[in-house]
């Protein structure tokens, strides 16, 4: 396993790290992100046997101010060892992983920190057989520990530029025709329908830009298309109230059939229907869910941890199963993959957060290609009277989720978090308003059935951070809070759980939806 120095770059599947603003606190630095690249061309040579002169990796990245520098070490690196690189300049997420195949080339890797702040940034891998898993990032960091790297190349790799982009929206827009090929117009599918795009100054515009507009649909009322790496106007999230109600307003303004909302590298996706009403979470599961089980009649969907109580309901009623798995879409992605290999059909693993990956898509991580399915399932609907509302009218949504992270200040934290969670489920049992949920992967999960606290909760390790989560989600006004502050007393039982800083998140949530609600 990497030290403790190295750690700190792992953030579940992917390399994370400061790489911009204050000097004193970057530590995603030249030196480090060279050696990690050269050692995922080692990690492919031990892997593969492929010498590194017959390597060839293509590299993009989202518009972040840091994003160039990094390009520039990832490419002196490789280059300097012989490898072969394919520069595909601005791009998303997906489509990178698509260039592994559509370029034939050895592998590819994205320099992007997802819907993280603008001074973070990292890079996402891909070979042939996908993203690479949390077990395959400590194996490159630890050859970057090691310093065992191959000698600098007599032959210095070559550099070519390459618009992979081109190939993606081409894919893109086969989705969209492709599931409309019986429209009358089949040239422009989209003509008559109005779509308002927030790409939120990341990766996303290409979406309005190069595959709605071309195929007829009015874009007029998109909004933050261009990139810019310092995110002036919100970050880049489906999940960020901010953003939420930028495209809300932006579709009742604009009078648009339907919103579209991406993270800065487009691999997460959110919706909102001609109401401004946000479809995320737990209600895009649902809507997903039910375009996916018309295709495949009583499949299983794969969903994380947090998702709700009320969503297993919803898509039974449906004719489908939910198999509630583990945070972390690489979590899901495999474990429907897995499903499939057993004769089980799945052809859906769905996260809470918008990460999304079909079947048919070969269970790529996509969120454009989510965005196409249902923009070619909201034109059939449309053509039916049916609307968005009539699809979800069945679904009870949660009227409040919070997260609250707790920082475990102890030396031991693997065991200390594990004590923890521990103890929690024992206190669960003393909370008479509560009871353990069962066939639970994750955490303690425990549901609330009082009047003023319907709802549940789910304390769980982050993917990503050393710390605990607690996510909670309630079906009354007011009732998160009530559940958080009958859980306070447990968590006041230890003295290395920092209850300031608790406290602090949730006068932050408090301060927060009541400025959204002035706003």
């Amino acid at each position: 396993m990497p030290n403790t120095y190295w750690k700190q770059f792992k953030s579940g599947s992917d390399i994370r790290g400061i790489a911009s603003g204050d000097p004193q606190k970057i530590n995603l630095t030249n030196d480090v992100i060279e050696k990690i690249a050269v050692s995922f061309a080692v990690w492919i040579a031990n892997k593969t046997w492929t010498e590194y002169r017959d390597m060839t990796i293509a590299v993009g990245n989202d518009p972040r101010v840091s994003s160039m520098r990094l390009k520039t070490a990832v490419t002196n690196a490789l280059t300097s060892i012989g490898v072969k690189i394919y520069d595909c300049s601005l791009t998303s997420t997906p489509a990178m992983l698509m260039a592994v195949s559509s370029l034939t080339c050895t592998a590819s890797l994205q320099i992007t920190a997802s819907h993280q702040p603008a001074d973070r940034n990292g890079i996402k891998f891909f070979t042939r057989e996908g993203s690479l898993s949390s077990k395959n990032i400590d194996e490159i960091l630890q050859i970057a520990q090691s310093g065992d790297f191959p000698p600098i190349s007599y032959k210095i790799g070559e550099v070519k530029t390459i618009n992979v982009m081109n190939y993606y929206c081409e894919k893109i827009k086969n989705v969209i025709t492709e599931n409309l090929e019986g429209e009358s117009n089949k040239k422009f599918p989209l003509q008559g329908l109005k779509i308002a795009v927030d790409a939120g100054n990341g990766s996303g515009g290409f979406f309005a830009n190069d595959i709605l507009k071309p195929l007829g649909a009015d874009v007029s009322g998109s909004i933050f298309l261009s990139p810019d790496g310092n995110f002036p106007n919100h970050m880049p999230n489906p999940e960020d109230e901010l953003a939420i109600k930028a495209l809300s307003e932006a579709v009742i303004k604009s009078k648009s059939d339907i919103g579209i909302i991406f993270d800065t590298d487009v691999d997460r996706v959110g919706i909102v229907d001609c109401h401004g009403q946000m479809i995320n979470r737990n209600k895009l599961i649902a809507f997903t869910s039910a375009m996916v089980l018309e295709e495949n009649p009583g499949a299983t969907i794969v969903t994380d941890s947090v998702t709700s109580d009320k969503l297993s309901e919803y898509i039974q009623n449906l004719g489908g199963t939910q198999f509630r798995y583990k945070r972390g879409y690489r979590n899901v992605i495999e474990y429907a993959q897995q499903m499939n290999a057993s004769g089980i059909n799945c052809p859906l693993a769905i996260e809470s957060s918008g990460h999304a990956a079909l079947r048919e898509n070969n269970f790529i991580d996509d969120g454009a290609y989510l965005a196409a399915k249902v923009i070619a399932s909201y034109v059939k609907m449309k053509k039916e009277n049916v609307t968005i509302e009539d699809v979800l009218k069945n679904f009870v949504d949660a009227k409040e989720h919070i997260e609250i992270r707790i920082t475990i200040n102890d030396s031991r934290i693997v065991s200390s978090s594990r004590h923890v969670l521990t103890s929690f489920k024992r206190y669960i049992d003393e909370v008479k308003s509560s009871h353990l949920a069962k066939n639970n992967l994750e955490g303690v999960r425990a549901s609330f059935k009082a009047r003023w606290q319907e709802g549940w909760c789910i304390l769980r390790k982050s993917v990503h951070d050393p710390v605990l989560v607690l996510n909670i989600e309630s079906y009354v006004h007011h009732g998160a809070i009530s559940i958080l502050n009958s859980l306070l007393p447990f968590f006041e039982r230890f003295q290395f759980i920092d209850m300031d800083e608790i406290k602090e998140q949730i006068h932050k949530i408090e301060s927060e939806n009541t400025a959204l609600s002035e706003v």
